[in-house]
């Protein structure tokens, strides 16, 4: 009986120890499991935050459409309605070869005299190359300054009566520290080689000379502004005296002075004028890692303080 108690014993401490053997191998398969799927997830959350999966809708298989490009927020080197991302978003829709026409909507205040120049200048290349393929502008809240500059590049302009357009004109603005500086007990001290290299220098004195100086530089980028304006609008344009001011007006006024052609939103202009109801969109989406590097490039470069001085401003 004894031997049998024991063999009995042994099976069952045998069986417990399969047993545990059976279970840690499976919580181990589950955990590789779970590990798996949790490292896939978070691969799909890089992928999409980085970016990746930001490119531009593809019109492949399409069939006839309306390509669509944004600009949207501040005109400038380092935003996402910049020359780089603007230009071969509008290449990509007039290359694609079931495209009826191009709208882009602008919903900007401006900034970059060079990125809208840039900007307007490939428009007019493109509408050349493709001259069977029209390009209008869709206004939705806002197209003052550098954004009109864009605008005026396309066929025709479109708005809603209370959208804001115009603002033809040029800033470049500061502060002065001076003041603050004397009654803080603060010494400038600015040392140059060149008369003009501290120009506008915003903690030191106003110079007439330097002031003067910005003022004819506006009014000749200002000058550039208004005949990119008559280039663009032509005849359209009417005659008014405060049209070149900077003023800015609702879409309403806007159509009445010659500054736009009609009202239209994205779908109307789409259905009614270009007649391709459908709308493929080709604005190239900036990554998580090309927005990281800009940023990184504009701290470095205002550590380094080359200049204090801010650039001409169409807004």
């Amino acid at each position: 009986m004894s031997d049998q108690n024991n063999n009995w014993e042994r099976g069952v401490i045998e069986k417990l120890a399969m047993t545990a053997v059976q279970e840690q191998r499976r919580a181990r398969h589950w955990g590789i499991f779970f590990k798996t799927l949790t490292f896939a997830y978070l691969f799909i959350i890089l992928f999409l935050v980085m970016g990746w999966a930001g490119a531009p809708e593809k019109a492949l298989g399409s069939g006839k459409h309306t390509a669509l490009v944004d600009m949207q927020g501040l005109i400038a080197s380092d935003s996402q309605a910049s020359a780089d991302n603007l230009i071969p978003s509008l290449q990509d829709a007039f290359e694609d070869k079931n495209t009826q026409g191009v709208i882009l909507r602008i919903n900007s205040p401006g900034g970059s005299p060079v990125q809208a120049g840039q900007i307007n200048d490939e428009i007019r290349r493109l509408r050349a190359k493709y001259p069977q393929i029209p390009l209008y502008a869709v206004i939705e809240d806002i197209c003052a300054s550098g954004g009109y500059y864009v605008a005026v590049a396309a066929d025709s302009i479109f708005v809603d009566k209370a959208s804001l357009i115009g603002s033809i004109g040029v800033l470049m603005d500061g502060f002065g520290f001076t003041g603050s500086m004397e009654k803080l007990g603060v010494e400038r001290r600015l040392i140059t080689a060149g008369a003009n290299k501290g120009f506008l220098d915003p903690f030191s004195a106003a110079d007439p000379a330097q002031q003067e100086y910005a003022k004819q530089m506006l009014t000749e980028i200002h000058q550039q502004f208004i005949d990119v304006v008559k280039q663009g609008r032509g005849k359209r344009l009417k005659e008014a005296p405060d049209i070149f001011s900077g003023l800015i007006w609702n879409g309403q006024r806007g159509v009445e002075l010659g500054l736009a052609d009609g009202y239209g939103s994205l779908e109307s202009v789409a259905r009614d004028i270009i007649k391709a109801e459908k709308i493929v969109n080709f604005t190239m989406e900036e990554n998580f890692a090309d927005r990281l590097a800009k940023r990184l490039g504009a701290g470095v470069t205002s550590a380094l303080g080359f200049s204090m001085l801010g650039g001409a401003s169409l807004r």
